[in-house]
């Protein structure tokens, strides 16, 4: 009776909030047990029911004594009961639970808590039968506590855990289930710190989806109400950040300011719901710069570390809080005070976090950047090695967000560079790169990876510049190897070959190469994952996540145990410069051109020389080369090549996009000027200390070859085609060499040390044209290109296969790719700047994505003839990832290009692809049988588009007709 009637007043107390209800249920359960011999068959049940009771008084009032006795009473329970008791599992979850409330709530609370709260609720989850109808609770808990373990340690892995397990809970849930609006709120911040970390807005836009549902099934004074709002407002705000749509920020503060209002003033959870307004209105005056809302947030933030208790495990977040809204203040003011306010509050809050939480990194990034800022306002020397010194702590920190911890890191490198003479500058930049992998991590879908490395385009360049400044050369190049094309070059290492780890380890080598393969596909296909947006749906995808994540962990452990295997310390590192150089091309120089605010330079490899060569280019600069990427783009508009768009009416003078060329020029001398600048700033220079001289244009197989890998503003410009066209002394790079480009020099070292003969059969050449793709302008002329060329290729003995527009869907394309070692595709082709990996070749049934491209892995693949327009034209601002069609093509196994960089007319599209195939034909070895070698490709397109040359003028028109044509690869 004592019990049933301490349970009634239990869920009073749930329903109303009222505090003396909770103490007379404690006390009518206190009764009840004492009155209980320990040998009584419900004593179990009765100690379980009166451990919940204490945990709902310490939700309400934060005392921790309370979470004590709750533990002391749980584990009495369990301890009492008898084996195969039925309750087993639901005291399992409630001492699970009663533990990870003494972890949250604990300042500097101890990992091992929240360990051992996973242990046990997962012990009940696995004693609980599917259907059971405390199944959905116990997820949701379970759920709770992966949740606290990654905002302590950061590791998505847990987020994705307790995602996994909250959906499932919620998908297990009926319609009007008194617990399903928590369950809503819970899931929905899960959504929410994952968002937090990743900046995905699918992740947030579901967190105010769930949140709002939640405050929609909950009625008007409800005891939750006030925090569900609070978190609603909370990813109102957060979305806020992200697109800056200010009605998101006025649904933030309203929400917060009610949930402020309903609140009782002592209740436990009033602090964070003060912190979560004072964050808006901080927000707020961000943009607005109204003084009023950043004073009354730091009134609303100083009451929030007043109010909250010694101990509490959020005060150095809300600290960290406050200290920004001073940043801000000083912003407005530049009062000196206002820094000083700021910096005391970083520093309690450093003070107040445990060494190993995940928010430290950026709390000390915070710090550091107040004491630059106070640095850059006084001058003061010290102030400014405190920056330095928080930076490098951020940086440095084992734990938290690697992008947290990347930010400290290239803050610590940059301030280290502009300090001459700093002898740190060479392992901030270490540090930083090796960060720069982390952030782009497997675990990341490839747009993801794309999305993170964005922000930090420049820094590979920004730290080659800094080491050619200390005389590090090799140093230079293994960091512009190791930051550039991270993507493209961790699909690479998805696919090394493992003959060599097999003889020493089957078992692991085997391993290694199913967790790659799934990790591949993984990465491409979650990209465009939909679902019918049910929750099973949604769950679904949330699985999927978490096998991904859990790949990437296993992905890690598999590298460290191959690299304890003797001769394989070194497995899948970045290589070495002495690797390098030890796998390069005999027949011409590698240049690779650092372009960077600070200095310019270029680096040459040589075969058969461990020594780099460093050439200085004082003539260039970051600005010039950007000025001259503008410039290209402006003439390419005005003769109607760069028009994105699709579905232009054909005319006569249509380019093989189906763009119009329209005949108006600015400068006639514009492009001139563009290729002058180039070649006497950079390539005439390089030419000159090479010593490389004219060659006879008759005899082009005898030109040396010389291979381009540029950075930045210079990969979207015509380096190839470098020189003077006018007046007396013309002169440019093709009168030297033929000219290639390669993404990186590992890319290109991969495909001289994998130069094996192709195998019999699959060597050939497979063609098609898609003249009619829906959309786009028709472009017949590749009808007869194609048919030309498979005639010519037939009456040779060449194995080739012809096929024309509807009989080539993609995923025929596809298929054609892994039976013949060459392709020849005639099409348009489209370079899709806001998602990249969208960018595709347009068939007359359907669309081939640069994406599924790169899934492909082609070992016999030998040349790919892209005869289409921009697919070599990647993405500026990921102008070091080298994100285009003919990098999708490299990366799928083709040792050799042939690629545009714009849109190319259909005329003399079909005649350089005739005179690269003519001088193919005329050079191949005899006894070649049906095989279809690609090897001499580079000279073919320099001898093709040296042909087109010669039937135009020197008019910008004429130049931008054979300069489009690119050859990448070996």
């Amino acid at each position: 009776m004592l019990m049933t009637l301490g349970g009634s007043y239990l869920r009073q107390f749930e329903r109303t909030g009222n505090s003396m209800c909770i103490a007379e249920s404690i006390s009518l359960q206190n009764r009840a047990i004492g009155l209980t011999r320990d040998r009584h068959l419900d004593l179990p049940s009765m100690l379980t029911n009166l451990g919940a009771s204490y945990l709902r008084r310490f939700e309400r009032t934060g005392n921790l004594e309370d979470v004590a006795k709750s533990i002391s009473l749980q584990t009495r329970a369990i301890s009492l009961a008898p084996k195969g008791h039925p309750h087993i599992p639901n005291m399992l979850m409630n001492l699970g639970t009663f533990y990870l409330c003494n972890f949250e709530r604990t300042l500097g609370g101890n990992l091992g808590d929240v360990a051992e709260s996973i242990s046990l609720q997962t012990r009940a989850i696995r004693l609980t039968p599917e259907g059971h109808a405390d199944l959905p609770g116990m997820l949701m808990n379970l759920g709770r506590s992966f949740l606290c373990r990654f905002e302590r340690t950061g590791n998505l892995k847990d987020v994705a855990e307790s995602l996994s397990l909250k959906a499932r809970a919620v998908r297990l849930t009926p319609e009007g289930h008194i617990h399903l609006p928590g369950m809503l709120m819970s899931l929905g911040g899960s959504f929410l710190c994952r968002f937090q970390r990743t900046q995905n807005i699918l992740d947030v836009e579901e967190a105010i989806s769930l949140q709002s549902r939640a405050v929609a099934l909950t009625p008007a004074g409800h005891a939750h109400r006030p925090v569900m709002l609070s978190n609603l407002g909370a990813c109102f705000m957060s979305r806020f950040k992200l697109i800056h749509d200010y009605s998101d920020l006025s649904r933030a503060i309203s929400a917060q300011t009610q949930s402020v209002d309903l609140i009782p003033y002592s209740h436990v959870g009033l602090p964070m719901l003060l912190n979560n307004l004072a964050n808006s209105l901080t927000c707020r005056f961000e943009h607005s710069g109204y003084l009023g809302d950043v004073t009354e947030a730091i009134k609303v933030q100083t009451r929030v570390v007043g109010l909250a208790p010694d101990g509490h495990a959020s005060l150095p977040g809300w600290y960290a809080n406050l200290g920004n809204t001073y940043v801000q203040l000083f912003s407005q003011t530049q009062d000196p005070h206002d820094l000083k306010g700021a910096i005391y509050n970083f520093d309690q809050a450093i003070h107040l976090s445990p060494g190993m939480h995940a928010n430290l990194p950026n709390i000390l990034n915070r710090l550091a950047s107040a004491w630059y800022q106070s640095y850059l306002s006084s001058g003061h020397r010290g102030h400014l090695h405190a920056a330095v010194s928080n930076f490098k702590s951020a940086a440095l920190c084992t734990s938290g967000s690697p992008q947290d911890r990347l930010c400290g890191a290239t803050w610590w490198a940059r301030l280290c560079h502009r300090r001459p003479g700093s002898l740190e500058v060479i392992n901030a930049f270490e540090t930083a790169l090796h960060l720069l992998t982390l952030v782009a991590g497997l675990g990341e879908t490839v747009q993801h990876q794309y999305a993170k490395i964005e922000e930090y385009g420049e820094l590979p360049a920004e730290a080659a510049a800094a080491a050619i400044r200390l005389g590090a050369h090799r140093k230079a190049l293994e960091w512009l190897e190791q930051g550039r094309c991270l993507v493209w070059g961790q699909q690479s290492r998805l696919r090394i070959p493992l003959d060599e780890l097999r003889t020493h380890n089957e078992v692991l080598a085997n391993r290694v190469m199913e967790v790659s393969r799934l990790l591949e596909g993984l990465g491409s296909s979650r990209q465009h994952s939909s679902t019918d947006g049910s929750l099973a749906g949604k769950a679904m995808l949330e699985d999927e996540a978490l096998r991904h994540s859990q790949l990437a962990s296993e992905w890690e452990r598999l590298l460290e145990h191959v690299r304890e295997t003797a001769g394989f310390e070194n497995f899948l590192r970045p290589l070495r410069c002495a690797a390098l150089v030890q796998v390069l091309p005999r027949s011409g120089p590698v240049v690779v051109l650092n372009v960077h605010q600070s200095r310019c330079d270029a680096i040459v490899l040589r075969a058969g020389s461990d020594e780099l060569q460093h050439i200085p280019l004082p003539n260039l600069t970051l600005d010039k080369a950007k000025h001259y990427r503008r410039m290209l783009g402006v003439q390419l508009q005005c003769h109607g090549l760069r028009d994105q768009g699709l579905g232009e009416k054909t005319e006569q003078g249509t380019g093989r996009a189906g763009r119009l060329y329209r005949n108006k020029f600015r400068d006639d001398l514009a492009v001139n000027a563009i290729l002058k600048s180039l070649w006497e700033e950079v390539v005439k220079p390089i030419l000159s200390v090479l010593g490389l001289s004219k060659g006879d244009k008759d005899m082009i197989h005898l030109f040396p070859r010389i291979w381009w890998c540029p950075t930045g503003p210079l990969s979207f410009l015509p380096l190839h085609a470098a020189g003077v066209y006018r007046g007396e002394g013309a002169e440019g790079i093709s009168d030297y060499a033929v000219s290639s480009y390669t993404p990186t020099v590992t890319a290109l070292t991969q495909r001289v040390k994998n130069d094996i003969p192709i195998d019999e059969r699959v060597s050939g050449l497979f063609l098609t044209c898609q003249p009619e793709a829906p959309y786009a302008g028709s472009i017949h002329g590749t009808k007869a290109e194609v048919r030309d060329i498979h005639k010519e290729a037939i009456a040779l003995g060449v194995r080739s296969l012809s096929l024309e527009g509807d009989a080539v869907p993609p995923e025929k394309f596809l298929q054609q790719m892994e039976e013949y070692s060459s392709i020849h595709l005639a099409c348009h082709g489209f370079q899709d700047t806001s998602d990249p990996l969208r960018s595709r070749f347009l068939f007359h049934k359907g669309r081939l994505h640069l994406g599924t491209i790169m899934q492909k892995n082609l070992p016999n693949a030998d040349l790919a003839y892209l005869s289409a327009c921009q697919t070599s034209t990647g993405q500026e601002t990921l102008a070091d990832e080298v994100v285009h069609l003919a990098a999708g093509m490299l990366a799928a196994g083709y040792r050799r290009v042939v690629s545009t960089m714009w849109e190319i007319d259909d005329g003399h599209a079909s005649q350089v692809a005739r005179d690269f195939y003519q001088y193919l034909w005329k050079h191949r070895p005899e006894g070649s049988g049906s095989r279809f070698d690609g090897s001499l490709s580079a000279y073919a397109l320099h001898y093709a588009t040296q042909e087109l040359r010669g039937r135009l003028d020197n008019a910008d028109a004429s130049l931008l007709a054979w300069i489009p044509f690119v050859h990448y690869g070996y």
